[in-house]
């Protein structure tokens, strides 16, 4: 008989069996992306990014067959709509003026990681159990919302209407490996304004006399990292006025993923100045963060966007996502795609609202795409997708 248990934190949860249903191809390589591997959520966990105090309580919830887990989702009690990327801001607002509580809500998701990826892992059967058990919870702790982001396709058309469930459709912009052999035959497929200007823009930084080095693995030190946490800060204290993860986070990605991590640094002499962390999957390269002490023209589009090409062709990856919103990222060959996303709301007129709302948007979203495609940097002939 299966069982469906509430954790209290993912160290409860047994790791080999965690992996065995979230990554069971890393068995003979690479995990399709390992942001739902029991080494990067309880490095969250374990460093205080996730946790009492920020928002984002681990409530993982597996289902076990005879006492074996054979189907799991990172669920999240949520005090807050920071580090989603999949915004709900307008909902919490107009749920609260009606006299309603938005939070706590809850989240199936990987905290502060706009990536797609499975959310309901184990066999594609149990998926409708997962999500209505996820309901369950929602409704008998009375919160206002279950929310499942960043989701494939495949889970987003299996469970649209399941309960009432409501399918968001948003974009995001990615770069695809044509079986390009080299960065020079993917400058080819690009009209030619575009291609000089991406040259120009190389030119630029090299310009700089910066000298840049890709690193992964071993070759990562702990001295990079005391160098990108101060990019990293930097960052994020312009952008979300604090920093989601902590200094310890990064150390546990050291010890227990750096073989899943892409950085690219530049140096000038031997003090690093700038850099872009990255997530490597088996076919897809995850740009996640980017800082700098020091600004030099077009250094930024250097290090997040065409080094990223640079190594996803060298290494044989079919496309490089980078993260969340960017228009500026199409003309650089990073064209937009759909994402998307579940949301169950208990009340129901309020539900009914956000479909409505929800209806529209995923229609100007595919205009959207429609004529972002169309204006896009490649040449007339050349493949698109």
């Amino acid at each position: 008989m299966a069982d469906l248990t509430l954790h209290d934190s993912l160290a409860e949860i047994d790791a080999a069996e965690w992996d065995a249903v979230a990554a069971p191809e890393q068995a003979d390589g690479r995990p399709i992306d390992p942001f739902t591997t029991h080494r990067f959520l309880s490095a969250l966990e374990t460093s205080g990014s996730t946790g009492a105090g920020t928002g984002w309580q681990a409530r993982p919830l597996v289902l076990r067959d005879a006492g074996r887990l054979v189907a799991a989702t990172p669920l999240y009690v949520k005090g807050h709509s920071q580090g989603e990327y999949i915004f709900d801001h307008g909902w919490a607002d107009a749920l609260d003026r009606a006299g309603g509580r938005y939070y706590p809500k809850l989240q199936i998701a990987v905290p502060f990681t706009p990536a797609t990826g499975r959310r309901f892992l184990g066999a594609e059967e149990h998926c409708a159990t997962l999500w209505q058990g996820a309901i369950a919870v929602t409704a008998q702790n009375r919160l206002s919302s279950l929310h499942a982001t960043f989701c494939t396709p495949e889970e987003a058309l299996a469970l649209s209407g399941v309960d009432g469930t409501l399918h968001r459709v948003t974009q995001q912009f990615h770069w695809e490996n044509r079986g390009y052999g080299g960065f020079d035959d993917f400058l080819a497929d690009l009209a030619s304004r575009k291609r000089k200007m991406i040259r120009k823009e190389r030119e630029t930084a090299r310009a700089s006399g910066l000298t840049i080095r890709a690193l992964t693995g071993d070759a990562i030190q702990p001295q990079h990292w005391d160098a990108f946490w101060a990019f990293y800060q930097d960052t994020g204290s312009r952008k979300w006025g604090r920093p989601y993860l902590t200094r310890k986070a990064f150390a546990r990605f050291h010890d227990t993923m750096r073989r899943d991590m892409l950085l690219v640094l530049a140096f000038d002499g031997d003090r690093a100045v700038a850099g872009a962390l990255n997530f490597i999957g088996r076919h897809t390269l995850y740009g996640r963060y980017w800082g700098c002490i020091e600004d030099h023209p077009c250094l930024h589009f250097e290090l997040c966007y065409y080094q990223a090409i640079d190594w996803a062709i060298a290494n044989g990856l079919q496309r490089v996502e980078a993260g969340a919103q960017g228009e500026h990222k199409l003309a650089r060959g990073y064209l937009p795609v759909e994402t998307h996303s579940l949301h169950w709301i208990a009340d129901r007129s309020f539900r009914t609202a956000v479909d409505r709302y929800l209806q529209a948007e995923r229609r100007a979203v595919g205009e959207e795409i429609e004529v972002l495609t169309a204006y896009g940097p490649f040449r007339k002939g050349a493949p698109q997708e």
